[in-house]
């Protein structure tokens, strides 16, 4: 009966899923964005978590990561290189147009990459001193990204790139198959998908995928491995485990999650520019994690889903109910909105300090910790 109840849940989950955008939809296409944007910001917490709920390691630099990703298919998919670079044009003159599918996992090894090589100079750090300097390697992404515009126009600097490609889907030249273009809507008979519902059904898919790949991770014995490097690294390596080995593969793995959210991100938005990256971006990624359950998947979804969510349900509170005028002009609807979102996480982690789902498991040692004690 037990698994038959769970089934029915996941079947239940599945459908609702699935029924989201298209109800959301009948209620404008700004509850949809809000939906897809809340997928983006799951699939970022999901690799957040790897590094910061598995093995431990605190990194306040992961949008690093994200903006790698991001800049990576803007390049790639726009008329950028062509329009800067003459010997550029003359191989493709109207422009480098590459398929997501191969932007994709080159956006996740480079990311990865690059994980492992943040990761390498940090790995006797701990704690506040590690924090630190993931918080500079990020910063430092992104003021490379705002400068390179000069002596060799690379990133378009503070402008950011534009025109970027949006994604289709089953395309096959070779047969003569136009393939669904995610950029514009979908006619069905005489029902109409929108745009955004297109690329929440993609963004679901890669959130279902990425939590699949989570999970055998968590219960694999990397996954165990990571975990006694979390609880007691002295004792992790004292049982044989390669901690250096490990810690690096915990970096590499987690970018890989934030570059192919950034290749969904720039593809989702058509544009990126330096400001989409910015410290509390960071930081706003790691408090999903913390809020919702370090190391659990559903709180740190959950986590990932309030806090993206809710800034821009209040936005359309503070616009419907005219809240500017309530208070006669003294305070702005945007800084009551983010005093709000300030005041909900202070009380969360008053009553919740675990976080709102936390991991039995866990909780369960330290319970067992405390008794024996």
């Amino acid at each position: 009966m037990e698994k038959q109840k769970k089934l029915a849940i996941w079947v239940a989950s599945g459908i609702a899923l699935l029924v989201l955008p298209l109800l959301l939809q009948s209620a404008g296409n700004f509850w949809v964005r809000i939906a897809d944007t809340a997928l983006l910001y799951v699939l970022l917490s999901l690799g957040l978590n790897i590094v910061v709920g598995y093995a431990g390691l605190l990194d306040l630099g992961f949008v690093a990561f994200f903006a790698i990703g991001a800049y990576m298919y803007g390049l790639m998919a726009s008329p950028h290189l062509s329009s800067t670079f003459p010997w550029f044009a003359a191989m493709f003159p109207d422009g480098l147009h590459t398929s997501v599918w191969l932007v994709i996992p080159m956006g996740a090894a480079l990311a990865g990459v690059l994980g492992i090589l943040l990761g390498a100079p940090t790995l006797k750090l701990r704690g506040d001193y590690l924090a630190i300097v993931t918080l500079g390697f990020g910063e430092i992404i992104r003021v490379f990204l705002n400068n390179l515009d000069h002596p060799v126009n690379l990133t378009n600097g503070p402008k950011g790139l534009g025109q970027i490609d949006s994604i289709t889907l089953f395309k096959f030249d070779a047969f003569g198959v136009p393939g669904i273009n995610l950029g514009r809507f979908l006619d069905i008979g005489e029902y109409r998908i929108s745009s955004v519902t297109l690329y929440y059904y993609l963004f679901l898919a890669l959130v279902v995928a990425s939590v699949i790949i989570c999970h055998r991770l968590e219960l694999s014995r990397i996954g165990r491995a990571w975990m006694a490097i979390r609880e007691d690294e002295i004792a992790a390596k004292a049982m044989g485990i390669n901690t250096r080995n490990m810690k690096l593969l915990a970096f590499g793995m987690g970018a890989t999650f934030g570059g192919v959210s950034g290749v969904m991100f720039s593809a989702f938005q058509g544009f990126v520019s330096p400001e989409s990256f910015s410290l509390m971006e960071s930081v706003m990624i790691v408090a999903m994690v913390v809020l919702g359950g370090i190391g659990h998947l559903p709180g740190v979804i959950l986590g990932a889903v309030l806090l993206s969510a809710l800034p821009e349900v209040l936005r359309w509170v503070s616009g419907a109910f005219d809240l500017q005028s309530v208070t006669g002009g003294r305070l702005d609807p945007a800084i009551l909105r983010q005093l709000l979102i300030a005041l909900a996480m202070i009380i969360v982690m008053l009553l919740r300090p675990r976080g709102l789902w936390p991991s039995p498991e866990h909780g369960k040692a330290l319970q067992d910790g405390k008794s024996g004690r």
